[in-house]
């Protein structure tokens, strides 16, 4: 008997500031996904956190993956998710949330809270590894704990900041040094100071994303990423270099200019590629990651090696994000990756419902 397809509800849009690229990310998912496989449902949520039944986009879709906008709009009419997922889990459909949300309230372990209270499988981390990644202060306090190598950092709270602070900061990490919002990713709000002044401008931009500020050492080293995927026993990607056209890796670079280079894969020796999987396997391991993650490194060839930068648990899935093209690079084509996304998604259900359902 041919197997029914799989009811594939993709969540995107979202509260955050990454909104938007969220809609981008999620209008390639729709495209690559195998309609005989699976029953896709594309569901927005706007930017004040109304949950839509993106029909536009199921229309477009009906009409062929070429018939999609470049990017989706989280419009449409109110949609309850959960009457829908659970009548459809009774009558025997396989369920599968894909929640391709990045940023705070939808990447921090909210939705995916949420979606464990309400019994649907769903792709990506949990409750804990998704808060725990997506805050970068307690992400790397964690890592530096277990001894994985970093660049020197300092976080603090938007109640213990001073202007006066920031000579401290300066003489400690050195400058210049970068600022970032702890929860918050696609480099928004992140900023290079050069000089003390510069410091306190930054930090007063990261406050208006996030109380929780990181502020980072400058590394002169190449940034190198790798994908990982799995379960308990991930699997890492071949890893690639990203070559910035700005003075970092900004939003701009990513998303509008597209000016900064991905070299896939990355030019490195096999000893130092082995170590950066292993790295990136152990990280995703210590914060709880489950189902996917991208790992960002520093690479210092004449000084410290690899130094792990963050875990991203839902990396962009746009035709320039890393994170397909690495597993495209490592044989595993975009489909297939999300395919395997659904499986891991539905093993880690079954698995924890084996101690729920009691």
């Amino acid at each position: 008997m041919t197997t029914p397809p799989i009811r594939l509800v993709v969540l995107f849009g979202g509260q955050s500031a990454e909104h938007d690229v969220s809609c981008v990310s999620a209008r390639h998912v729709l495209g690559a996904v195998d309609p005989s496989r699976y029953r896709i449902e594309p569901v927005g949520i706007t930017r004040d956190g109304t949950w839509v039944r993106a029909e536009d986009a199921m229309a477009a879709l009906a009409r062929g993956a070429d018939a999609l906008p470049d990017s989706l709009k989280a419009v449409g009419p109110d949609y309850d998710l959960l009457p829908a997922m659970h009548g459809a889990m009774q009558q025997g459909e396989q369920v599968v949330v894909l929640p391709v949300l990045h940023g705070p309230l939808g990447e921090d372990g909210t939705v995916q809270g949420f979606l464990e209270l309400a019994g649907v499988p769903y792709v990506g981390c949990g409750v804990l590894g998704s808060a725990l990644t997506m805050d970068k202060a307690k992400a790397k306090e964690v890592l530096a704990h277990h001894g994985i190598p970093q660049c020197r950092f300092r976080s603090f709270h938007e109640a213990e900041w001073s202007a006066e602070r920031a000579d401290a900061l300066a003489a400690d990490l050195g400058l210049p040094l970068f600022v970032k919002p702890a929860n918050m990713g696609s480099s928004i709000g992140v900023s290079r100071a050069a000089t003390v002044a510069q410091v306190v401008e930054a930090v007063e931009l990261a406050l208006t994303y996030d109380e929780w500020i990181v502020v980072e050492e400058a590394v002169d080293g190449r940034e190198i990423e790798c994908s990982v995927l799995g379960n308990h026993q991930p699997r890492v990607s071949l890893p690639g270099e990203v070559v910035p056209a700005d003075e970092f890796y900004s939003y701009a670079d990513k998303y509008h200019d597209e000016a900064a280079q991905l070299v896939v894969p990355a030019e490195l020796p096999v000893a130092v590629v082995e170590r950066l999987q292993a790295l990136a396997a152990d990280a995703f391991v210590l914060l709880r990651c489950e189902g996917l993650a991208r790992a960002d490194f520093f690479y210092e060839e004449e000084g410290r090696g690899l130094l792990l930068n963050e875990l991203n648990t839902m990396p962009g899935f746009t035709p320039i994000s890393m994170y397909p093209k690495l597993w495209a690079a490592s044989g595993l084509s975009y489909p297939e990756l999300i395919d395997e996304l659904v499986r891991l998604a539905l093993e880690r259900h079954q698995r924890r419902r084996r101690r729920t359902d009691r």
